[in-house]
């Protein structure tokens, strides 16, 4: 035996370098795995309390790290169009006879951007008045979230732009919940198992452009609704038309 290993001592050398290279590879790629995984950010869009749109639509943060949440973004998608609004601003009422009617100085009190820590959640209120909040703009009317008349309610997208501990680029995520009527009741049914987290190079490139266009526009909100409504009345103007010199 000893003799063999003797004999043979230069290639069990090889083949014992060789191992240990494979070995040290391994363990780079387990540390490696390891680090992306607690660098990699990861944010929860998620339904919690009921699964109706009553439900509150929870925000948490499963990063390694906070997050700085800078832009919600919620799109409604109907059978007439699309609404897009910024929600990341409480909306506020006031009555009159209000003594003071000047936003809180607490910056929670007025607004849902800021850091979640790392385990943290917050909530943006309910799916039902998310709804709401996206259709008064366009006057439709909307009874416990369900449009009234022929309109159809198909799709609500929330989308979240924010800052990860020191990087420099934003990172985002999003979901969208597909919209149903059930029992006279609208449902809220995920469209996706899980989040979708816009953490690449390219989507967080993407993010920037993004975050700069929202920064040099002053964006609130945007609809599809009175382009479609216009388009629709033109329509209905030609054929007027037509059918009165027709007659």
């Amino acid at each position: 035996m000893y003799k063999w290993i003797a004999e043979h001592h230069q290639v069990l050398s090889v083949f014992a370098s060789f191992g240990s290279l494979v070995i040290w590879l391994v363990y780079a790629q387990l540390l490696y795995l390891g680090f992306r995984r607690q660098r990699s950010p990861r944010l929860i869009i998620n339904r919690g309390r009921n699964k109706d749109i009553n439900a509150l639509c929870l925000i948490s943060n499963m990063s390694a790290e906070s997050v700085f949440i800078e832009y919600i973004i919620a799109k409604l998608e109907t059978s007439e169009g699309e609404i897009t609004m910024d929600v990341t601003d409480f909306e506020r009422e006031y009555s009159e006879g209000d003594d003071d009617d000047r936003p809180s100085l607490n910056v929670r009190e007025n607004t849902r951007q800021g850091p979640i820590e790392s385990g943290g959640f917050l909530h943006i209120g309910t799916f039902c008045e998310l709804i709401h909040r996206l259709t008064r703009d366009e006057n439709l009317k909307v009874v416990d979230g369900m449009p009234q008349g022929k309109l159809e309610f198909t799709r609500l997208t929330l989308s979240l732009i924010g800052i990860y501990g020191p990087e420099n680029m934003p990172i985002g995520a999003e979901r969208s919940f597909d919209l149903n009527v059930s029992e006279n009741r609208l449902g809220l049914k995920p469209a996706s198992w899980d989040t979708e987290q816009l953490a690449s190079i390219r989507q967080r490139r993407k993010l920037r452009k993004t975050v700069e266009q929202l920064n040099a526009t002053d964006f609130s909100s945007s609809s599809s609704f009175r382009r479609l409504a216009e388009e629709n009345n033109t329509d209905n103007s030609s054929t007027a038309e037509k059918v009165s010199k027709a007659g």
